[in-house]
């Protein structure tokens, strides 16, 4: 290897090691950073907590009620034209299908539309569904406080004239007896799917 060739390795040889030091320090911090944001990491999700909102009899419902139970949590509204209905009628079906043990789960419908849903409203409109699903209300600022108490979205859209419909998130939120979050549950999942995950979700019953 002639001496010109042993310079240029060498210099690429010098390049290459810092690209890599700076991809190193892109991606985990500068060096002793390391550790730290490993053990910061906990990968548990930020969903659940506080919130406090009324039944349809006006009884004040907080968080305080599912301690210690396993429970899930829909965001909805009943002048929603599909998506609403569908979630709470397939709901209703999985629950009938799990028998018994559907009873150690506790299923909340949370009004996003509180201005039209009154609790008259929401207590005619729950009766189409399995009647353990409680129906909440609450202030526009505490429906606000809850959906971001479990990061889920909603927003006033517009219509015509003086009318108006709801964006929100449609999933089903699963939250265990301790409290922390299961997970989700898609209704656009296999049947068995669903089925499988509310048994886990009942299953973390004390």
């Amino acid at each position: 290897m002639t001496a010109l060739k042993i310079i240029r390795y060498a210099a690429w040889t010098a390049v290459a090691a810092v690209v890599v030091a700076l991809v190193a320090t892109a991606i985990f911090g500068p060096p002793g950073r390391l550790a730290s944001s490993v053990v910061q990491y906990t990968g548990t999700a930020a969903v659940g907590g506080p919130f406090e909102l009324s039944t349809t009899d006006g009884k004040p419902f907080t968080d305080a009620n599912v301690k210690g139970k396993p429970y899930l949590v829909f965001f909805g509204f009943t002048n929603c034209p599909d998506v609403c209905p569908t979630t709470l009628f397939e709901l209703t079906a999985l629950f009938k299908e799990m028998g018994p043990s559907a009873d150690k789960i506790m299923p909340l419908m949370v009004s996003v539309d509180p201005e039209r849903d009154t609790a008259e409203m929401l207590k005619v409109y729950m009766t189409a569904f399995d009647p353990r699903i409680i129906a909440l209300r609450g202030t526009h600022e505490q429906t606000a406080k809850t959906a971001k108490t479990f990061a889920a979205y909603f927003k006033k859209v517009p219509l015509d004239g003086e009318n108006y419909t709801m964006d929100h998130t449609a999933g089903v939120w699963l939250m265990k007896a301790d409290g922390t979050f299961q997970g989700t549950l898609d209704m656009h999942e296999p049947k068995e799917t669903q089925l499988k995950k509310l048994e886990m979700l009942a299953a973390t019953s004390k």
